[in-house]
Parts: structure tokens; C-alpha cells; sequence
């Protein structure tokens, strides 16, 4: 770990106002230009004494826009103190958790979404700019587990979109399956090829084995870019499985997408766009003139607060901090397995992950209603999961164990 290090609550507070202080200051400085100001002290109340002891609370009233991408050149200097920090969050993400080396590019998105279509969307754009492509020559692949973001992407973007088939009772992708679904795209004339591997899917937990999709691309001679949704697992599977290489130790791995308001506990609003350097470019929209260093994101605007609201999570646990936290979750959902195990209930779990997802004919519909069981279709329901967060506790696992024994 070279820049992750535990801060105590002082150092952040003093981190986090220091940022603020180089911050336009909208009360005492000539600023008239900016279409912006803080949040509306008529409505915000803005001299309460306990701002002073709450760096978060104080940056969401001091409402900077962290508009761009900071980690390139030139960023709007209005908010440099607090862009800055969010360029800490990149760099931490990228190298720390994600074992990059080098150089990365990146920002605060509004979610895993958002991120997600940013690397559809730069991939794109990178095969018409360069290759001259087609969008009808463009497709975009996923596993069939896939977060519905991908749906999204291909028709936002007017791209193909193309599923792998998963093993129904692993949820695996397999060489055949991708071999077979390339074959299939190209037949239908497609030449470039934008992949989503995931790391740890939304329903299952479940993470694709990245040489599926490399060993057989590369066979084939296909043009590609891979992109990892870790949306999910992002900040949880690197610290469960801490040896893989659907991060950027994988050459192949270009772009990952993090969800820091799942595992993180980050407010909504905090997706991570990461990709390695030399390609955000490509997502530049030049037309943004009147932004100092233009416009490289999907969202443009936005909220400065979330990306302090990452970074002091992260400072506040530090690497070994974190990596406790994800061990307890983990043998939390392991002393559930082993409970539905007892009962000869029908589930799937992923390994070390801390998603367990049930098959929903050992399950009572009033006792997935009754616990807030999330379904993998509300029309008609084949699984339903557990996501072991931080305020599953043990106490409650056993309440919906009691209730399951009592209405089975």
C-alpha cells in the first residue's frame, strides 16, 4: 500500500477544511461569473457550531463542483482544494486496491451506471475515431448475469449487445460459451468488440474467470477492450480473494468501474470511473469550452461532497482497517451458509463472497416480504438473496431463521 494510509479524525478534519479554504469563497471574494454559490442559507443553515467538527456536513454547504476530470491537466480553479482530494480517491482505487501501476485517469461518477456507460462510451468513440468503425461493427459483450447496465449502454449508445451464457449452477461463463457468441457477433459483422467482465455480479456475487474472455479474443484475433464491472464487488472482493487479476495487474484490464455507496456505505452518488492514462480523451467533449480544461465525464457537473465523503471512509479505516471489516462480513455469511446447510435449503455462493442467494421454492413469499428478500425477477421469482452489509447482523440472520423454521 503506498498512498492508503488510517488517518485519525483530527487529521481528516484538518485535511478536508484546508481543501474548503482553498475553495472559491463566495461570501468574502468578488466572484461573479461562476453559474453557482453555496447552498441557500435560507434554507441550509450554515453557522451551526457543530459545522465546525463535521468536514462533510461543511463541504456539502460549501456545494464545490468538481465539473471534469481532475486527474487531467487543467481542472475549473475555483474548487482546486477539494478536487485534489478527489484525485487522491483515483490514485488510491487504481493502485492501492486495484494493484495498478503508472498512471490513471478517473473521477467521481453518480454510480456504478454512469461509470459503466463511461467506458461503453469511451471504447466506442476510441473504434470510430481510430478504426473508423461503424457502430454497426461495434458490439458490446457481457456475461448473462450482467448488471442491466450493459442493456443500457448498447442502447444509449447504439451498439449490439451480445450475452454469454452462465452455468446455472456456478453462474459461470466457459471458453465455449464466449467462443460461440463472438462467433455469433461476427457473423453478423462485427469487428470490435467492448467486454464488461464482472467482479461480482449484483445477484449472485458471482465473479467471471477474465481468461474466458481473453484466452478466446486473443485466439481469434479479435480487436478488443475490457472494462470490469466491480460495482459490487469492488471494495470487497480485492480484500477477500486479495490474490486475483481482474484488476489492473491484468494488462488486458483497460477500465473498472466501483460503487463506493454499496460495500463503502458512501452516500448515493459515489460511483468510481477508472481507466488506465491516454484514453479518457477520448470521451472529451470539446464543445464544454467555458470549462476550464473542458469536459471528459458523461455527468458533467458535480458534487465535490461525494468524493470527500469517499475519501474520509477510507482514510478512516486505512488498508488493514478495511480488510477486518470485509473478513468479518465474510464469516458472517459463511455462519449463514452453514445454517441453511442445516435446513437442506437449495443456495449459491459465490467463494468468500457475501451475497447468498436462495432458491425461492424453499422459501415462505411472507417470509421474503417480511425480511426484505431481494428477487432476481419480481414477475416471477427463480432466487432470492441475503446481502450480508454491515448492519446484517448475526441477531438478525437469526430472527429470519427462526421465522423460516417456523413457517416451513
Amino acid at each position: 500500500m503506498n498512498k492508503w494510509k488510517k488517518l485519525s479524525q483530527q487529521e481528516i478534519r484538518q485535511r478536508i477544511f484546508s481543501a474548503l479554504s482553498e475553495n472559491v469563497d463566495y461570501y468574502n471574494e468578488n466572484i461573479l461569473g461562476v453559474p453557482a454559490s453555496h447552498l441557500d442559507d435560507k434554507v441550509f443553515y450554515q453557522n451551526a457550531p457543530f459545522l465546525e467538527d463535521a468536514p462533510f456536513l461543511s463541504t456539502l454547504i460549501h456545494n464545490p463542483n468538481h465539473i471534469g476530470c481532475h486527474t487531467l491537466g487543467s481542472s475549473e480553479s475555483f474548487f482546486k482544494g477539494t478536487q485534489q482530494i478527489e484525485t487522491e480517491v483515483i490514485r488510491i482505487c487504481a493502485e492501492d486496491i486495484l494493484k495498478g501501476e503508472g498512471e490513471f485517469d478517473g473521477y467521481v461518477a453518480s454510480g456504478g451506471t454512469e461509470a459503466n456507460l463511461q467506458a461503453v462510451w469511451t471504447y466506442r468513440n476510441y473504434y470510430q475515431q481510430e478504426k473508423g468503425a461503424g457502430l454497426d461493427e461495434i458490439a458490446l459483450i457481457t456475461s448473462a448475469d450482467a448488471h442491466y447496465s450493459a442493456a443500457k449502454a448498447s442502447d444509449v449508445l447504439q451498439i449490439s449487445f451480445y450475452k454469454v451464457p452462465v452455468n446455472q449452477e456456478d453462474r459461470s461463463i466457459s471458453q465455449e460459451g464466449v467462443r460461440a457468441t463472438i462467433s455469433s457477433a461476427r457473423h453478423e459483422g462485427k469487428k470490435y468488440f467492448i467486454v464488461l467482465a464482472n467482479m461480482m455480479t449484483t445477484m449472485f456475487g458471482s465473479v467471471d474467470d477474465i481468461h474466458c474472455y481473453t484466452d478466446v479474443l486473443i485466439d481469434l484475433s479479435v480487436d478488443f477492450k475490457l472494462h470490469v464491472d466491480g460495482a459490487y464487488g469492488g471494495f470487497f472482493y480485492p480484500f477477500a480473494r486479495q490474490e486475483n487479476d481482474i484488476n489492473f495487474s491484468n494488462p488486458h484490464v483497460n477500465s473498472v468501474t466501483l460503487d463506493a455507496h454499496k460495500m463503502l456505505q458512501a452516500p448515493y452518488g459515489t460511483g468510481i470511473f477508472l481507466i488506465r492514462k491516454g484514453w479518457m480523451h477520448y470521451a472529451n467533449t470539446e464543445e464544454a469550452s467555458y470549462v476550464e480544461g473542458q469536459d471528459f465525464t458523461l455527468i458533467g457537473s458535480r458534487s465535490g461532497a461525494n468524493a470527500i465523503a469517499i475519501w474520509m471512509i477510507l482514510m478512516t479505516y486505512g488498508p488493514h482497517g478495511w480488510f477486518e471489516k470485509t473478513l468479518v462480513l465474510s464469516h458472517r455469511t459463511t455462519w449463514l451458509c452453514e445454517q441453511l446447510e442445516e435446513r437442506k435449503i437449495d443456495y449459491f455462493r459465490y467463494p468468500d463472497a457475501n451475497i447468498v442467494t436462495m432458491k425461492a421454492s424453499y422459501l415462505n413469499p411472507k417470509l421474503c416480504k417480511k425480511y426484505g428478500l431481494v428477487p432476481d425477477n419480481h414477475e416471477q421469482a427463480d432466487w432470492f438473496k441475503i446481502v450480508v452489509m454491515d448492519h446484517v447482523t448475526v441477531e438478525k440472520l437469526e430472527a429470519f431463521l427462526a421465522d423460516y423454521d417456523t413457517m416451513s
